[in-house]
């Protein structure tokens, strides 16, 4: 028990000497940014494949909502050739981040490792979503502007689900890009020697 000025004990402990509590607060915040580090390097592992999952969703609400705009007369998707490439993209996207979102479990099946085990990166890795976020974006370039010209004559349930689809596969463009950008950051920080 420690004392006070006049001599009584005040039931804490005594202070620890001061070179003892700075080596236990640097001790710690060294633990900590230890601990911190594993956690960032964690999350950059295991990014692209959460990344590559939530392509596969969007893609996969984008070419379901545009294929399955069929009204009737001239609002059909595939009377337009914007609509139809726009699908057939989206469906490519959603199986290249179907196959790359399932492949750690593959992986685990065929070598009874750990699931969650991420791959190191390929230049494959890479190249291929850079090239499926080019191909998204130029669909949805040439998708855009004849749904804005439409949007302008009417506004109806056909414009309303291509609006919807264009803004479901953006956000999957802006998901395999960021998945692009995290894979090109980690193969650049292998070693090869």
């Amino acid at each position: 028990m420690a004392t006070t000025l006049d001599g009584k004990a005040n039931g804490l402990r005594p202070p620890l000497p001061l070179h003892t509590a700075t080596n236990l607060d640097g001790s710690r915040r060294a633990t900590t940014s230890v601990v911190h580090g594993w956690q960032r390097e964690d999350l950059l592992e295991k990014s692209p494949l959460v990344l590559r999952a939530l392509a596969t969703v969007f893609s996969f609400l984008s070419f379901i909502l545009l294929v399955s705009n069929k009204h009737g007369d001239w609002m059909e998707f595939d009377h337009f050739q914007e609509y139809r490439y726009l699908a057939s993209v989206s469906a490519l996207a959603f199986v290249y981040s179907l196959v790359q979102s399932m492949r750690p479990h593959i992986h685990w099946l065929r070598e009874s490792g750990d699931p969650m085990t991420v791959h190191s990166p390929g230049i494959g890795d890479f190249i291929g979503d850079q090239l499926v976020s080019y191909l998204l974006i130029s669909a949805l370039s040439a998708a855009i502007p004849i749904t804005n010209r439409m949007r302008r004559a009417v506004v109806n349930i056909f414009t309303d689900s291509t609006t919807a689809s264009i803004s479901m596969a953006f956000l999957a463009f802006v998901v395999l890009a960021f998945s692009a950008i995290i894979t090109g950051f980690k193969l650049s920080k292998q070693s090869y020697f």
